[in-house]
């Protein structure tokens, strides 16, 4: 006998959690785009700006 047309009721297999950020992570993060935006503003007014500029 075909096992086609037999309906098996199996339990979902668990999803994984998705991995989250922890605070100390989250706040090295911010401080690293803190220094990061910083440095832009100072590459950019010694190196792209013109020097007229006040």
């Amino acid at each position: 006998m075909s096992d086609d047309n037999i309906i098996k009721f199996e339990r979902p297999k668990p999803k994984p959690e998705p991995r989250s950020v922890g605070p100390m992570q989250r706040k090295a993060l911010i401080w690293l785009a803190v220094i990061a935006g910083l440095f832009l503003v100072w590459a950019y007014f010694h190196v792209i700006a013109p020097p007229n500029l006040p």
